[in-house]
């Protein structure tokens, strides 16, 4: 699929989520996880800084705004920095009410909790961890995000993985202790 046929894709994203979404991290995590439940495989994922990352779904947003499928405004933060706020500009509807229930739950977990738990799954299918004596890919996540991973965010990250585990996917997300 090129990033023209996949712009749909992205901004279905968004309208499962409720109509809007905040954060480009968010999008890229929320995104991971749907793929990793099963519910898309259109877009591959690579680590970077911030956890699962993947280009095709960056350029696909970008042009889903360039077609208005979705808008994105950018706001300021308390501190100094910015994040986009990414909106449906018309809702078709929800196609499919297991993958929006999946995706409007993940979307609402907090930002870095949600980042840290990509992350861990992420470690978990992707690279090994937890798996033929590799380190646990929780605490794998912790070393690579010591200033995330504090202050209780990692067990609230475990906590949430728990909760989206729950909920019903074509592949259930995998148990990672």
């Amino acid at each position: 699929m090129s990033a023209y046929d996949l712009h749909e894709r992205a901004a279905s994203i968004v309208s499962d989520a409720g109509g809007e979404l905040i954060g480009r991290t968010r999008l890229q995590k929320v995104a991971y996880l749907s793929r990793l439940a099963g519910f898309s495989d259109e877009f591959e994922f690579e680590y970077r800084h911030y956890g699962p990352f993947s280009d095709d779904l960056a350029d696909a947003m970008k042009l889903a705004t360039g077609l208005k499928l979705v808008t994105e405004e950018e706001r300021r933060t308390d501190w100094g920095g910015w994040y986009s706020v990414f909106t449906t500009v018309q809702q078709d509807g929800v196609r499919n009410l297991e993958r929006a229930n999946f995706i409007s739950a993940a979307a609402r977990i907090g930002a870095i909790e949600l980042e840290l738990a990509a992350t861990a799954a992420f470690l978990f299918e992707v690279e090994g961890f937890g798996k033929d004596g590799k380190d646990d890919p929780w605490e794998e996540t912790a070393r690579r995000k010591p200033e995330k991973a504090g202050n209780g965010r990692l067990q609230k990250a475990r906590i949430a993985f728990r909760k989206l585990r729950e909920i019903p996917t074509p592949i259930p997300l995998p148990e990672i202790v």
